[in-house]
């Protein structure tokens, strides 16, 4: 059930030494390529990262947030071309997020670090730097790494009582929801 699944997907930031199988990422990078997007342009384009020295670099990329990229033993950096769609951010995300839930399925866990408007320390900004790094030209936008790996630490699954159902409004706003 897919929201057994949604419930036991969290953000994790620790990872095993452990490889992920290349089947497994094949997997993974299948659900970021079947992803809808806004009239099917698929703006879209990933970089698999697995060498610890580039992820060591990325870590770096963007200081508040994304140190932990270099203990993952993958990443998958997310791209956009926004001369192709306008909407190369949320058809990135909808990838980004099918990448997610297929890791979890597969036994892996992940976290997304966002890098599209975020600062770096020497002012660049996360997004030229990661572009620096992987050597991708100016036509296309870094969105966000998703770092993945077999978690070292659990985290519960979300539950019921997680859920904020003030948060939904019935036929109009402010009207509350009523559970059924």
């Amino acid at each position: 059930m897919l929201l057994e699944l949604l419930k036991k997907r969290r953000s994790v930031r620790k990872f095993q030494e452990k490889p992920v199988e290349t089947e497994k990422l094949e997997t993974i990078l299948q659900a970021g390529l079947i992803s809808p997007s806004g009239k099917s342009k698929r703006p879209w384009e990933f970089v698999v990262v697995d060498n610890s020295k580039k992820l060591e670099k990325l870590s770096k990329a963007k200081p508040a947030g994304g140190q932990f990229i270099k203990d993952a033993p993958v990443a998958v950096v997310v791209l956009g071309d926004s001369q192709k769609s306008d909407t190369w951010i949320e058809d990135g995300s909808i990838a980004l997020t099918f990448m997610q839930l297929e890791a979890e399925e597969q036994g892996l866990k992940s976290c997304w670090v966002q890098i599209d408007k975020r600062p770096s320390e020497d002012g660049r900004g996360a997004d030229a730097i990661t572009r620096e790094i992987l050597g991708i030209g100016d036509n296309l936008k870094v969105l966000a790494i998703l770092a993945m790996g077999y978690p070292a630490q659990e985290r519960p699954p979300y539950t019921e009582e997680d859920m904020e159902f003030s948060k939904i409004h019935y036929n109009s706003y402010g009207s509350a929801y009523k559970r059924r």
